[in-house]
C-alpha cells in the first residue's frame, strides 16, 4: 500500500474549513468529486463507526480513529458495503483493510493548510491524484465563500 498526501492553502479560519468538511451539505458537495451522490452516515465522534455511501448503497466501512475537533480527523477502512450492508472482508479487500485516510488543519501565516492522506494500493493512485485535487479545491472554494 502507499500513502498519498494532498495539500491547499485556504483563506479561512480552521473552523470554517472543518465546518466545510464535515458538515452534511458542504460534505456531500466536495465528496461528489468522488461520486456524484456520495454522502456519509455518522456521529463524527472518535471511536464511532462512518459509511461512506454512494447513492446505490455502495461504499466503506470505517471507523473514526482520532479526532481532535478543528485540527484532525482520522479514519480507519474496515470493510466494503453493498447494498447499505456491510460485506464481510475477503481476499479482494484483504489487501487494503486497515488503510488509513487523514485529514490535518493548520495555521499558517493567516491561511489554513489542509492536508489529506490517503493509503492505497496501486490500482487507484492514478484516480486519487486526479480526484483528491480537485476536491481540495472545492473544499477551497467553498471555504473562502
Amino acid at each position: 500500500m502507499k500513502t498519498l498526501t494532498f495539500k491547499i492553502e485556504i483563506q479561512a479560519s480552521r473552523e470554517k474549513v472543518w465546518s466545510v468538511l464535515w458538515e452534511e451539505a458542504s460534505y456531500r458537495k466536495w465528496t461528489g468529486v468522488f461520486c456524484e451522490g456520495s454522502y456519509a452516515i455518522s456521529d463524527w465522534e472518535e471511536g464511532g463507526f462512518v459509511q461512506f455511501l454512494t447513492p446505490n448503497g455502495e461504499g466503506m466501512y470505517s471507523i473514526i480513529e482520532k479526532k481532535t475537533e478543528n485540527e484532525y480527523m482520522a479514519f480507519r477502512h474496515l470493510n466494503m458495503m453493498k447494498n447499505h450492508e456491510v460485506l464481510p472482508v475477503d481476499t479482494a479487500t484483504q489487501e487494503w483493510v486497515g488503510a488509513m485516510e487523514t485529514y490535518r488543519l493548520t495555521a499558517s501565516n493567516g491561511m489554513t493548510v489542509l492536508e489529506a492522506t490517503v493509503d492505497t494500493t496501486e490500482k487507484y493512485i492514478e484516480h486519487f491524484n486526479t480526484t483528491f485535487s480537485k476536491a481540495l479545491a472545492l473544499i477551497k472554494e467553498l471555504s473562502e465563500e
